[in-house]
């Protein structure tokens, strides 16, 4: 299984970890931890009901920022194994949108490493979410950071470490 991916079909958080803590099984500090992320479609946003979303992404460079992503979290946080999957398509409220995982040998680093990589694809994944709720629709959030804005990365860190 591929550790960063851009798919159409649902996610599964079980199937990323255990690609994630074969990888870290692999490193000199094992795996001793496990932290996942899975943001799904809520019902309810700013005040409207949410009746569904569309995402899109430009998945090449989608799939090189999550692997960026990754990279940047394991350097900071060594022998640490990063996973990302984003969907694309329609999806209904309850379903996962991106599922992320990260070992390490410790959990505070998984636990830093999981909540560095949502706060990274928010600033910087080419993913767009189209929201319709009842009575009209909008396009949602989207990449407003250079994936080298070092700034990005350094507030994405502080939120990881707050």
């Amino acid at each position: 299984m591929l550790r960063h991916a851009v798919v159409r079909e649902p996610l599964s958080v079980d199937r990323l970890t255990a690609a994630i803590e074969r990888d870290a099984q692999a490193t000199a500090g094992g795996c001793g931890a496990l932290c996942s992320f899975v943001g799904v479609v809520r019902g309810v946003h700013q005040g409207r009901r949410v009746r569904f979303l569309e995402y899109e992404a430009f998945e090449p460079l989608a799939v090189k920022v999550f692997a960026q992503i990754g990279d940047e979290a394991e350097a900071q946080w060594p022998g640490t194994r990063a996973g990302i999957h984003h969907r694309v398509g329609r999806l209904e409220v309850g379903d996962a949108s991106v599922v992320i995982v990260a070992a390490s040998a410790h959990r505070a680093e998984a636990f830093r490493a999981c909540r560095y990589a949502i706060e990274r694809v928010k600033q910087v994944a080419p993913v767009w979410k189209h929201e319709f709720f009842e009575g009209g629709d909008a396009w949602l959030e989207g990449a407003l950071a250079d994936p080298a804005d070092e700034a990005a990365r350094q507030a994405a860190l502080a939120l990881a470490c707050a």
